[in-house]
């Protein structure tokens, strides 16, 4: 839970939440397929997560500074990853902090898979 205080009260911001932006920005990125589960599935495949089951695929820590964000994406396959991930920890910091007024302290991405897609 994330509680900001302003001079009309206080503010509770769900890890949910965060989470939900979290995977909205990260999605909207070129290159992502989607999100994927942290938990690894038979036959060393991951779950490809849907709009409803972002926060599966993102762990939200409270770090010295302010949250850490590990986000576990899925990559398309030809595209350049290493631009792929530096744009969505790029997204990420800058919509959180626009939309929630909150400090980000790190983003890390895991690229759990490459898709090929059509």
């Amino acid at each position: 839970m994330i509680t900001k205080t302003t001079d009309l009260g206080d503010i509770h911001l769900s890890l949910d939440v965060v989470a939900s932006i979290t995977g909205g920005a990260a999605t909207e990125c070129y290159g992502v397929v989607g999100m994927a589960s942290q938990k690894i599935m038979k036959d060393g495949f991951y779950d490809l997560l849907g709009k409803d089951n972002y926060a599966k695929g993102i762990v939200v820590e409270d770090g010295e500074t302010g949250i850490i964000l590990n986000v576990y994406i899925i990559v398309g396959y030809g595209v350049k990853i290493s631009e792929v991930v530096y744009e969505v920890q790029k997204k990420v910091k800058y919509v959180l902090e626009t939309t929630l007024d909150i400090d980000i302290e790190a983003v890390n991405v895991f690229v759990q898979s490459i898709r090929v897609t059509d």
